[in-house]
């Protein structure tokens, strides 16, 4: 992979547009408070198609205060994908061609020189007309319909040398493309047609890629060219948002299968009286039947008494632990509390739990024993987390004074508080 470096010239400034602002806060919205880096990637693909098609070092920044990342999170995002362009490219398409080893094979060097003949000698330059520019990049995933292109967002398979002078002829005249193979193949079945599951006619069901036209206007996607989409109520062109519909669907699904599991119980008492007898009967007769005792036979007996005391013994450990309230504060000593944050597991939603429980110090949480862990865990939205995350074990390092190594990398800014608040 060729070392990925920012454009030399830079724009002043990024912003978004309002109606992309709009779409950027619902995007984020979705995701729970402190988990806002989720949304880097669909956040920086809007910033290349508002920006002709590539990321300026400015809208890395802007993204990065949007989502309150440091600027070099985001970079390093913008610089790992092949997806987000750098610099500026054609204005009417980008060619991404694929040299992996699968379409090397199948003739993407064939690819490769015809973008350097026709477009510009070296990855990256925009050609003559300003139309065109072109890279080679890592697989993009589609191996067995090599060799292949991606122009945006679509992909262009099976191509040849014809294929591919056909499609660039085509872009360049603003006619009608089709992503996909090229080759009439469908999808990735096999050339000759279907090889198993022969019994479904499928050749030629099911919705087939979208012609559109490449005029480098809306590179968001070609196959939502002149069409919006519906996001629940709000127009956005070019990405869509998750659909709400499919989320009801899966919430639909949830409440259907847990009533279901409401229901069993009721019928699986009668089910177990009916087979009670049935069951009782064979274990008495194997016991008359091993009546005369062995030698073999002794130990085994002498230790069944035990499964009554190892069943106590289980019954006990399960059983909940006392409750017993632990030193609460009503403020915290000397007006400044503990950062409790420096706690792996402990995020801001959690800390202003434990303020509100009356827990500002590092000691507090030391000096917890289980009667105390208990009473605190039960006053949490989701026990176990105390032992799970050792809160104890790092509370009584940073009470002392010391540092444990994910304090230092909450210091320095590394984590967003904790990785593991739900």
């Amino acid at each position: 992979m060729a070392v990925r470096r920012l454009a030399a010239e830079q724009p002043e400034s990024f912003e978004f547009t309002e109606k992309n602002l709009g779409w950027a806060k619902k995007l984020i919205d979705r995701y729970p408070a402190g988990r806002q880096a989720s949304a880097v990637i669909p956040l920086l693909w809007r910033a290349q198609e508002q920006n002709e098609g590539w990321v300026s070092e400015p809208a890395i920044r802007y993204i990065a205060d949007m989502l309150d990342m440091p600027n070099i999170r985001v970079l390093e995002v913008a610089t790992f994908y092949t997806m987000f362009q750098l610099q500026p490219v054609g204005r009417k398409a980008h060619i991404q061609v694929c040299g992996t080893t699968p379409c090397q094979l199948r003739g993407s060097e064939d690819l490769i020189k015809i973008c350097k003949s026709r477009i510009a000698k070296h990855m990256h330059e925009i050609s003559e007309d300003g139309m065109f520019s072109w890279e080679e990049v890592e697989c993009l995933g589609a191996c067995v319909n090599a060799p292949m292109v991606q122009i945006f967002k679509d992909t262009y398979e099976d191509l040849t040398e014809d294929t591919f002078n056909k499609l660039i002829d085509d872009i360049a005249a603003g006619n009608e493309v089709t992503p996909g193979p090229q080759n009439g193949r469908r999808f990735s079945m096999a050339e000759g047609g279907q090889t198993s599951l022969t019994e479904i006619d499928d050749n030629t069901k099911g919705d087939l890629p979208v012609p559109h036209v490449v005029d480098g206007s809306e590179k968001a996607s070609h196959h939502f060219a002149g069409a919006s989409i519906n996001t629940g109520g709000n127009d956005y062109d070019g990405v869509p948002t998750p659909a709400e519909d499919s989320v009801a669907k899966v919430k639909a699904a949830f409440a259907a299968k847990s009533a279901e599991k409401a229901e069993a119980p009721a019928a699986a008492p009668a089910e177990k009286k009916a087979e009670a007898p049935k069951k009782a009967a064979p274990k008495k007769a194997a016991a008359k039947k091993e009546a005369a005792p062995t030698k073999e036979a002794a130990p085994k007996k002498a230790a069944a008494p035990k499964k009554p005391a190892a069943a106590k013994a289980k019954a006990a450990d399960d059983a909940p632990a006392a409750e017993k309230e632990p030193e609460v504060l009503t403020e915290a000593r000397g007006g400044k509390a503990d950062d409790l944050k420096k706690l792996k597991g402990v995020g801001p939603k959690l800390e202003a739990t434990l303020n509100e429980l009356g827990f500002f110090h590092f000691d507090q949480v030391a000096a917890w024993g289980p009667e105390e862990v208990a009473w605190v865990d039960s006053r949490l939205k989701f026990k176990g987390r105390i032992e799970r995350d050792g809160w104890i074990e790092q509370a009584k390092i940073l009470a002392s004074g010391e540092t444990t190594e994910f304090s230092k990398r909450v210091e320095a800014g590394d984590v967003a508080s904790s990785k593991s608040e739900d």
